[in-house]
């Protein structure tokens, strides 16, 4: 119901928002629901896209070239929200902001797009051009150094790969 809201308020095909720090998608975070059943209770989370809450999601994947540098500062910026995710709260007030063009900062709270514009600009990847309390998942596929690599349903991406090949883990 909550990602039918979002769908109907913004008009767009996709509506959320993770980083991936590996291509098989084993290490991807955002801020999300917490219980599948209660998009009210959200915060940091490490996303299992293998899920049934995932399985049939329509998903755009995107990648972009980066550092060694920039590639260890998002780690390490990841890591340490992980070990503290209980500090971290989904910015439901924060999505009320947008809706209403009131840029609202709040501490140790995102939603899941002005999650992954934090790190990514934290880290030098990107330039906003927008305050980050502003940046929509939609936003985030028009930075010329993203390149699709794949759009379609997510369970089409992540299982056939695997089934026929060993597993390796790859640094982006």
């Amino acid at each position: 119901m909550f990602t039918r809201m979002i769908k109907l308020f913004t008009q767009e095909p996709l509506n959320h928002a993770s980083l991936a720090l590996d291509d098989q998608l084993f290490e991807v975070y955002s801020f999300g629901r917490k219980k599948i059943r209660n998009p009210f209770i959200g915060g940091f989370v490490k996303e299992n896209i293998r899920s049934e809450l995932f399985k049939q999601a329509n998903c755009a994947i995107y990648c972009c070239t980066v550092t060694d540098e920039q590639y260890k500062k998002m780690r390490r910026k990841i890591r340490k929200m992980e070990m503290n995710k209980q500090k971290y709260k989904y910015n439901l007030i924060g999505l009320i902001g947008v809706l209403f063009k009131i840029e609202i900062e709040r501490k140790n709270a995102y939603f899941c797009s002005q999650f992954v514009a934090s790190v990514l600009t934290e880290t030098g990847v990107v330039i906003m051009n927008k305050p980050i309390a502003f940046v929509k998942p939609n936003d985030l596929k028009e930075f010329p150094t993203f390149e699709l690599v794949y759009e379609g349903k997510l369970d089409f991406y992540c299982f056939p790969e695997e089934i026929t090949q060993p597993l390796m883990m790859k640094s982006i």
